[in-house]
């Protein structure tokens, strides 16, 4: 059965479709059957995927889809089977089909920049999670490599013990150029830091599924 994760965080421009993209793609690299449900009434990630249908050999295979809200447990039943992992891209407003999403999850993944206002948002899809009885885990997205409101983030989420995966993800370019042509940065970039780190976190996130 597949390992379900919601990526999902309350305030928008945290990155939560840039991330699903990356991690589907670096988990598909490592040799998983993924599927990715974009839930998210934006459809960022099914226009991404209309960008990856003309990236060639290089864009690695998986599936995608877009149910609406109310369809997505019938989605999860028929993708679970078949599927190593199942990422959620879940709508940052719209509370009831994010916890439609979040319900049907076996991890809430919340994207978190290192910013008071991210920090502040993330309570209401912790709150959610909790309120469905689904573990959490922090991903750190666009951080930089040190600073003042860096080490202060990091300090309130152990302060809080809230699970954080290892390694944050910098704040790097590359990351948005290759969504802008429909790749993941592991497969634009196989050799940059960008794409080391993703690839790591994908690993924590797995073995999350094993621990």
């Amino acid at each position: 059965m597949a390992f379900v994760v919601a990526v999902a965080q309350r305030k928008g421009g945290a990155g939560k479709s840039t991330l699903t993209a990356n991690l589907a793609a670096a988990l598909a690299g490592q040799g998983h059957r993924v599927a990715v449900l974009d839930t998210d009434p934006q459809q960022t990630l099914a226009r991404w995927a209309a960008e990856r249908a003309k990236a060639g050999p290089r864009a690695l295979p998986f599936v995608l889809e877009a149910p609406a809200g109310w369809r997505v447990p019938a989605a999860l039943d028929r993708l679970r089977g078949a599927h190593d992992v199942v990422l959620l891209d879940t709508p940052p407003h719209a509370d009831t089909d994010a916890r439609i999403a979040i319900r049907g999850a076996d991890l809430v993944l919340v994207p978190l920049q290192p910013s008071s206002a991210d920090l502040w948002a993330m309570d209401a899809t912790l709150d959610l999670a909790r309120g469905e009885k689904r573990p959490t885990a922090i991903a750190l997205n666009r951080a930089p490599a040190s600073g003042k409101l860096l080490a202060q983030v990091l300090a309130a989420l152990d302060k809080r013990q809230l699970r954080r995966l290892e390694p944050a993800i910098g704040n790097r370019t590359g990351i948005a150029q290759a969504f802008a042509g429909g790749l993941g940065v592991t497969e634009a970039a196989p050799r940059s830091v960008a794409a080391g780190e993703v690839r790591a976190l994908a690993e924590a996130l797995m073995a999350l599924r094993r621990g």
